[in-house]
C-alpha cells in the first residue's frame, strides 16, 4: 500500500496533515475529496452495469445456442478454442549437444536454457560450442 494511501485511510495522519491547514483549504480539500468520490462512485456503477450487459448477453447467446441444438464439439469448432482453459504441451526439442559428465555419463543439452556446468567450464577454457553437437 502507498503512503498516500495508507495518509488518506488513517484518521490520526488526517487530523495531523488538518492542523497544518487553515479551515478554508480543509474544506477545499473536503470538496476536491468528495467530488473525486462521486467521480469514483460513477465509474464503478458504469462498470458494473457494463458487466451486467455482458452477461446478459452471454445468456442470450447460450439460450439461442441450446435453442438450435449446437454443442459444444460444433461451437469450439467454429471459435476454435479448445475445450480446457489448459494448453496442449508443446513437443520437447531434440537434443543439439552431447557431453560428458563427470561420472562418464553421456548427457544430452538442447541448447535451451542454463549451459551445463561441463560445457561451461569447456567454453571458459576456449573450446566451441560447435565442439560439443551430436
Amino acid at each position: 500500500m502507498s503512503d498516500l494511501i495508507k495518509a488518506f485511510t488513517n484518521l490520526r495522519t488526517i487530523r495531523s496533515v488538518l492542523r497544518d491547514l487553515t479551515l478554508e483549504q480543509a474544506e477545499s480539500s473536503l470538496k476536491k475529496f468528495e467530488e473525486a468520490v462521486a467521480e469514483k462512485r460513477v465509474q464503478m456503477a458504469e462498470i458494473q452495469q457494463a458487466e451486467i450487459e455482458r452477461k446478459a448477453r452471454i445468456e442470450k447467446y447460450k439460450e439461442l445456442i441450446k435453442q438450435e441444438g449446437i454443442t459444444t464439439e460444433e461451437l469450439q469448432e467454429i471459435v476454435g478454442v479448445a475445450s480446457s482453459g489448459i494448453r496442449p504441451k508443446r513437443e520437447a526439442r531434440p537434443a543439439k549437444y552431447q557431453y560428458t559428465d563427470k561420472n562418464g555419463n553421456q548427457k544430452t543439452w538442447t541448447g535451451q536454457g542454463r549451459t551445463p556446468l561441463i560445457i561451461q567450464e569447456a567454453l571458459d577454457a576456449g573450446k566451441s560450442l560447435s565442439d560439443f553437437e551430436i
